[in-house]
């Protein structure tokens, strides 16, 4: 998959941000129809681990994922469904990036050379994937922004920034595998 342009990103964003709420609902719909398990995740696992520290960013979190998925469905066409990918497409995925993420949560019994290794790995097969920095960036500053109205949301940033990175890394992933981008 390509890196979209400056332009491309913009246009994109300006999309999902001109969508009203009947749109939006369709759209949210036809995800959690085409990619059941993937919507769960990224509209109900993801924020709730969110939420336990902060309700606000996890309300954020969410209408950043609705961002993420505009963008790529307005730059790539649609998703596949679930039915292409197979029901277990999302679970060979986060075996993949299980042990990379863990060492990007900073977890406190993870030994610290061991960490550095999987983060550097996690780094080196972003890299590769070629996964969308312009929106990672977009979106990390979006979450900054919104972390740096009240000091209880910095605790959260990270954690947030990881999750829409992995979110935005799943979809490119998705789209990748399938090739469905050269639809459009």
């Amino acid at each position: 998959m390509r890196e979209l342009t400056d332009r491309e990103l913009h246009q994109a964003l300006e999309y999902a941000r001109s969508i009203d709420d009947e749109a939006a609902e369709k759209i949210i719909e036809r995800f959690q129809i085409d990619q059941t398990a993937l919507a769960q995740t990224v509209f109900e696992v993801f924020p709730s681990v969110i939420a336990e520290r902060d309700q606000d960013m996890a309300i954020l979190f969410m209408s950043l994922c609705f961002d993420v998925l505009c963008v790529f469905q307005d730059a790539f066409g649609p998703l596949p469904s679930q039915n292409e990918t197979g029901v277990d497409w999302l679970e060979r995925q986060a075996v993949l990036l299980d042990a990379e993420f863990q060492a990007m949560m900073t977890d406190p019994h993870m030994d610290g050379k061991i960490r550095n290794k999987l983060q550097d790995r996690f780094l080196q097969r972003s890299i590769e994937d070629t996964p969308q920095m312009g929106l990672v960036r977009f979106m990390n500053v979006a979450v900054d922004d919104f972390a740096s109205e009240s000091p209880n949301r910095v605790t959260v940033t990270r954690t947030t920034q990881i999750m829409l990175f992995v979110v935005i890394r799943l979809l490119g992933n998705l789209y990748n595998m399938y090739n469905h981008y050269d639809m459009k």
